[in-house]
């Protein structure tokens, strides 16, 4: 089971600081409406993660970044389309407005978790290096694209890890022992808010995440990421960077990795669940397509 270390995961809602900096950058260059595990996570180790994201953040504003996670997810969709068709929005018995909510929050983690694989398998690239690559400024022809949260994104709402209905209770547990997690995602919380549907997605979708198609995707997947990753920008990030800052270059690393381990099969899965509704054609797009930034102006 994956275990992520010593630090504590930083809730937006406790973020102060440097960190209550970083979590607003990244829903702005990121166009997000919430903080992921990811970084929750990456937030405990305080020095590293704004250095991480100050690297990072050039890079991920970039429509080089933006084109290879709408590659991600278009790849993500047509391998769920090849895999089992899942049909819980109707064993759910939701209701229109539920049903309304749901499509809103799939569409919130079909946009985000590609670009999360991306950037995580840069940042892991990264700190695999002793000495970072130089990077003083993107090219004068690199593409921007704007920044802030799309109008129409579903906040990142979710309940609480340890929620008291016991039945969300024993399906999280169920997640995380079937995913080796030791935290569960903000997905299948911001799910949870809907328990009639988590229930019945999590009946359909468990058998599939078991198998070895499934398996062999989620690899091809982070291949393609690990692929795309390598294409971008160098970012000025290294093991001995963060070693300076008095961190642990090493347990920094394994978390990195674990994340991008257990990324691939987070974005088949909203694709799987997507599919429930949506056509491939539709899923292939971005659902919140980026305009270029316009010079001389920043969109907030």
């Amino acid at each position: 089971m994956f275990g992520f270390g010593k630090p504590k995961q930083v809730a937006e809602t406790e973020a102060d600081g440097e960190i209550e900096r970083v979590y607003h950058e990244i829903k702005q260059g990121l166009r997000v409406s919430g903080i992921n595990l990811n970084f929750r996570t990456w937030a405990g180790y305080e020095k590293f993660f704004p250095a991480m994201w100050d690297a990072m953040r050039p890079v991920a504003e970039t429509r080089a970044f933006e084109t290879a996670a709408d590659e991600v997810r278009a790849e993500s969709v047509r391998t769920a389309e090849t895999l089992t068709r899942i049909g819980a929005k109707s064993n759910a018995n939701l209701g229109e407005s539920q049903r309304y909510q749901i499509e809103k929050a799939l569409e919130l983690y079909h946009y985000i978790n590609p670009k999360l694989l991306v950037l995580t398998a840069k940042v892991r690239q990264a700190l695999e290096n002793e000495a970072a690559q130089t990077q003083n400024e993107l090219p004068k022809n690199t593409e921007l694209i704007e920044r802030g949260i799309p109008v129409k994104m579903y906040p990142m709402e979710m309940i609480s890890e340890e929620p008291d209905d016991a039945e969300i209770v024993a399906i999280f547990e169920d997640i995380k022992k079937t995913l080796e997690l030791s935290s569960i995602n903000s997905d299948y919380r911001t799910f949870g808010l809907w328990k009639n549907y988590l229930a019945a997605f999590w009946r359909e979708l468990k058998p599939i995440v078991e198998s070895m198609e499934y398996e062999q995707a989620s690899n091809e997947l982070r291949e393609t990421a690990r692929k795309s990753a390598s294409d971008l920008p160098p970012i000025s990030l290294s093991k001995k960077q963060v070693e300076e800052l008095g961190e642990d270059a090493d347990e920094i690393l394994k978390t990195t990795e674990k994340f991008e381990k257990l990324l691939p099969s987070l974005v088949i899965n909203i694709s799987l669940l997507s599919l429930d509704g949506k056509t491939t054609n539709e899923l292939v797009k971005s659902p919140f397509p980026a305009a270029t930034r316009k010079q001389g102006g920043q969109k907030r």
